[in-house]
């Protein structure tokens, strides 16, 4: 199998539109690529796995023990023939001194070499030191490759690849031309997700185009070859230990952030997941509960505004009673407004707070949590004994909630991040938990396990056990 992570020197450098292009290349040749992206990040993966056409892949260390990475990768790798990792930032950037939590951590974790994506503007033999640097660093890092990124024509090309191969022992695997068709477009909080891209499929296949003909593939097909990958054990699946539950999921432009995982850890708990769009349907489909995760409800307000049934049927269930999940955009939306670019846009109106969009980001990185009384949903307060460990999460949000009077209750207590006032986050109302923080289901945080317990709950105290059917 080849193996292989993408790394840079520093972010921005165009390791998402290689390595969208490499999928994308790879998969065109027939091989079945598996995709997977370091870090918590949620619009890298949805252009990866478009590419690939199999579901990316998190691999994130604030959230997953050493050993769920190795399980991780060992599972979804199964069957595919390539196995590329996607990191974030550069090789050796993290959160400590000693890099725990870098790129090339994880490529020692999971034995797999590096190709080191590398923006060229404006370089030529300053490449040799930046390379001779990255491996005299740390040893048993391998970089088996370096991809010449940004390149500005034949002349720089041919510059670059005599002074790497002069001075260094890294192989040239590929250069690409600079060319602005081949950028992912981006805005406020980064690359555009390709399910709002109006022709990711055209985008796609022109980064597999300039990849194939400026790319030596054979040669990324060679690496890793002669690498075993570590053994891991192999985690026991969850195991549905109660009635069915059916759960209305929004998922389309406006809300895609959902981690591949925890939808698959939703449905091996029991649930029926039914999908809607929060822009074009009516409203909810039949369901027991609702979970709304984040996006960019921001590029679409007007959208989601004019949709007034929806946004009533939505708040009608909540109401009811129906449990409900909501996070980031998700909160945003449930919301009783948001404000950007000086207009005001009516939301759902469930949560008694308006939303305000700011220039800065109002939150952004790693969180951790405590889990208060007012926690909802079964056992998820365990978190906040004596010696428990708080939830990992993260966030990044350019909005924030302002001042709600009374003060809602809320499920968390922020140990280190912003939330939703720099001390707090999780608003509690009615069998609605709505969150700036991102979760993961993991063994340290099974929030899928207890979402779903929460639900059925529900449902055993309600006299109408077959759930709910909200009318427009």
């Amino acid at each position: 199998m080849t193996r292989l992570l993408i790394s840079a020197a520093h972010k921005s450098s165009g390791k998402t539109t290689v390595s969208t292009g490499l999928c994308a290349a790879l998969r065109k040749r027939g091989h079945l690529v598996q995709p997977f992206k370091k870090g918590p990040d949620y619009i890298d993966p949805l252009w990866l796995g478009h590419a690939a056409g199999r579901p990316c892949v998190n691999l994130d260390f604030h959230t997953q023990s050493r050993e769920e990475i190795l399980e991780s990768t060992g599972r979804y790798a199964r069957g595919a023939d390539i196995t590329l990792i996607e990191g974030n930032k550069g090789l050796f950037d993290g959160v400590d001194l000693e890099g725990t939590n870098s790129n090339a951590a994880l490529a020692r974790l999971l034995n797999v070499p590096v190709v080191l994506v590398v923006d060229c503007r404006g370089v030529t033999r300053g490449i040799a030191p930046l390379l001779l640097g990255y491996q005299a660093f740390d040893r048993e890092i391998s970089i088996d490759g370096v991809i010449l990124n940004r390149v500005g024509g034949a002349r720089h090309e041919s510059k670059l690849r005599a002074v790497v191969e002069h001075y260094t022992d890294v192989p040239v695997l590929g250069a690409l031309q600079e060319n602005p068709e081949l950028q992912i477009v981006e805005r406020h909080l980064g690359l555009v997700p390709s399910n709002e891209h109006d022709d990711a499929d055209i985008q796609i296949d022109r980064l597999a185009e300039a990849v194939a003909g400026q790319v030596d593939l054979d040669r990324i097909i060679g690496l890793g070859t002669d690498r075993s990958p570590p053994q891991a054990t192999v985690a026991a699946q969850i195991s549905p230990s109660g009635a069915r539950v059916r759960i209305a999921v929004a998922r389309d432009t406006a809300f895609a952030f959902y981690y591949h995982t925890d939808l698959e850890a939703l449905e091996s708990a029991g649930a029926e997941l039914r999908f809607f769009d929060t822009m074009k349907d009516a409203r909810i489909p039949d369901a027991d509960a609702l979970f709304i995760g984040g996006g960019f409800p921001e590029s679409h307000l007007e959208a989601l505004e004019s949709n007034r049934p929806m946004r009533r049927a939505i708040l009608q269930a909540i109401e009811a009673g129906m449990p409900a999940y909501a996070e980031c955009g998700g909160l945003m939306y449930l919301s009783r407004s948001i404000r950007w670019q000086g207009r005001r846009h009516e939301m759902v109106g469930a949560i008694a707070g308006d939303i305000t969009m700011h220039a800065r980001p109002q939150g952004r990185g790693y969180v951790y949590l405590e889990g208060t009384r007012e926690h909802p949903w079964p056992g998820a307060c365990a978190h906040d004994a004596s010696g428990t460990p708080p939830i990992p999460a993260h966030e990044f949000h350019y909005s924030a909630l302002e001042p709600m009077d009374p003060p809602p209750a809320y499920a968390y207590r922020v140990v280190r991040g912003h939330g939703v006032d720099g001390h707090h986050d999780g608003i509690v109302c009615r069998n609605l938990l709505a969150s700036y923080s991102h979760q993961r289901h993991t063994r340290s945080n099974p929030w899928v396990t207890h979402f779903v317990a929460f639900i059925r709950s529900c449902m055993d105290r309600s006299t109408h056990g077959a759930g709910h059917s909200i009318a427009p």
